[in-house]
């Protein structure tokens, strides 16, 4: 496969518009010192989206009109949430995870 330089200009092109838009908050939010309700309510954005994550991926949509629940991934979810809660280590947390659900791919 040839590069050309109209493949370099698309993926600068695409590197600007992918890093510009994460980049400006910071630099706006830098120069601004935000109320303390800000700051309260920005601190729980991590949680809603990890939380918005894992409740996606527990329930199943594709089997029909029925929303159900994803057996595989819940009995993945408890231990794992478990292990996290213990040791709070995301690194274990991960490998643990991943491991119980090749586990549980694996017999079911």
């Amino acid at each position: 496969m040839t590069t050309t330089s109209y493949m370099v200009w698309l993926i600068i092109g695409c590197a600007l518009v992918t890093w510009l838009p994460r980049v400006i908050p910071f630099i706006f939010v830098r120069s601004v010192t935000l109320p303390d309700v800000v700051l309260k309510w920005l601190s729980f954005i991590p949680v809603c989206i990890l939380s918005a994550l894992v409740i996606e991926n527990l329930i199943d949509t594709e089997s029909g009109k029925v929303v159900t629940l994803d057996w595989q991934v819940f009995i993945t979810f408890v231990p794992t949430l478990i292990i996290a809660l213990v040791t709070k280590s995301l690194s274990i947390t991960v490998v643990a995870g991943v491991i119980i659900m090749a586990a549980v791919r694996f017999f079911m």
